[in-house]
Order: C-alpha cells, then sequence, then structure tokens
C-alpha cells in the first residue's frame, strides 16, 4: 500500500519571496503511522493563510494545535492517537505559555515530549511551531 499524501504544495507557494522549489504535503499516512508538517500560528485555510497572535506564543499555539486537529481529522485520525510532541519556541519565556496552551489541547491524553528553544523559525512572525508524531489507533 503506497503512502497517502495530504494537502500537496509546494514551498514557493508559501514562501514567495524565496527561490525555494520543494514539493512537500501537510500530512503522510502510512499504515498507522502518521506524519503532521510542523504546525505554527497561521491558519492552513488552502487559499488564505493568516497569521493568528502576532506577538502572542499562546495564541500562535492554539492556531497550531487547531490545525493539528483539523489535519488528523481529515486523514480519520483523532487527538488520542498522538504519541509524541515537540516543541520549538524562539524565547525561552515563551516556553510557559505554549504549554499551557498544548496542555489544554492533550488533557488526558499524555503524550512524550520534548521541548527545544531556537534562534529562529522559518519567518520572524513565527514564535513557536508543534510537531506531532501518530500512531493511528485501529
Amino acid at each position: 500500500m503506497p503512502h497517502q499524501r495530504h494537502r500537496p504544495h509546494n514551498v514557493r507557494d508559501q514562501h514567495a519571496e524565496r527561490n525555494i522549489q520543494s514539493d512537500m504535503c501537510s500530512a503522510v499516512v502510512s499504515r498507522e503511522r502518521i506524519f503532521v508538517r510542523g504546525q505554527v500560528g497561521y491558519t492552513i485555510h488552502p487559499t488564505e493563510r493568516k497569521l493568528v497572535g502576532p506577538g502572542d506564543p499562546a495564541a500562535q499555539a492554539g492556531q497550531a494545535m487547531k490545525n493539528v486537529r483539523q489535519l488528523l481529522e481529515e486523514v480519520g485520525a483523532k487527538m488520542e492517537d498522538i504519541c509524541k510532541v515537540k516543541v520549538w519556541v524562539t524565547d525561552r519565556a515563551y516556553l510557559e505559555p505554549v504549554m499551557n496552551v498544548l496542555g489544554r489541547h492533550l488533557r488526558g491524553i499524555h503524550p512524550a515530549y520534548s521541548e527545544v528553544i531556537v534562534d529562529g523559525l522559518a519567518r520572524p512572525e513565527m514564535l513557536m511551531e508543534v510537531d506531532v508524531e501518530v500512531v493511528r489507533s485501529s
């Protein structure tokens, strides 16, 4: 069974100011495993992406988790299938508000997690990013 690629796109469509030609997708389903593209505070509407919460890491985390939920639902998975969460923030002070938002979305799920503080993400207005590893339950 080939991998199912969900929401394919080219990076140039989201980073027109850069000369990047790279075919990607928002999620790949490989049997029970689901690989979700890292999510940030941008909406994932296919024709209109907008940043939610400029300057507000908690608001960006809330949008990122809404995106995760939407993508999982689109491929037939649920939040309870999340096994690992990796969080990147661009400032140590953002860790607490971001993790509190994630905690509300993941209450009772208990995934393994990692937290990383980085100098920056793909765009300067991005204050956080969340990456989830999922194993769909049967």
